[in-house]
């Protein structure tokens, strides 16, 4: 069973670290349906979860095995070239059982290996906090 938790945490770090590779400029998010959203500007916490209010966002690099889930602030800035997923707010401050992270880990994996998902990029709106999506890779 340990082999299996270890393994898991191995596989949120690689996910982590093969989305950072792909594109450093980006920061890659991780919906609670498996869709990903990438984001080639920064972008606060509150802003993407206008969208997911009963939702808060946890940087994949933060998560350990027996540890509590954390939430970045509501002001902070995703970065680029980290992993975060949008989790519940049940599972703030609590930590994840081993099938938690299993899930979590295909998730990444399976929203990393998507042919497209959505790109946000600047534009005009950005100032009255608009989103432009284009479907792609990066």
């Amino acid at each position: 069973m340990g082999s299996c938790c270890s393994r898991d945490a191995a596989v949120l770090s690689a996910a982590s670290s093969s989305s950072s590779s792909s594109c450093r400029g980006t920061a890659k998010l991780v919906l609670p349906d498996g869709d990903l959203q990438e984001f080639a500007w920064p972008v606060k916490a509150s802003h993407v979860l206008r969208r997911e209010p009963a939702c808060f966002i946890c940087n994949s690099d933060a998560m350990e095995y027996d540890g509590s889930v954390s939430a970045i602030g509501a002001e902070e800035e995703l970065q680029p070239g980290q992993l975060y997923f949008v989790l519940p707010l049940s599972s703030l401050r609590r930590p994840l059982s081993p099938a938690e992270m299993a899930a979590l880990a295909a998730r990444a994996s399976a929203a990393l290996s998507r042919k497209g998902y959505d790109v946000f990029v600047a534009d005009e709106e950005e100032e009255q906090g608009g989103l432009s999506a284009t479907k792609g890779r990066a």
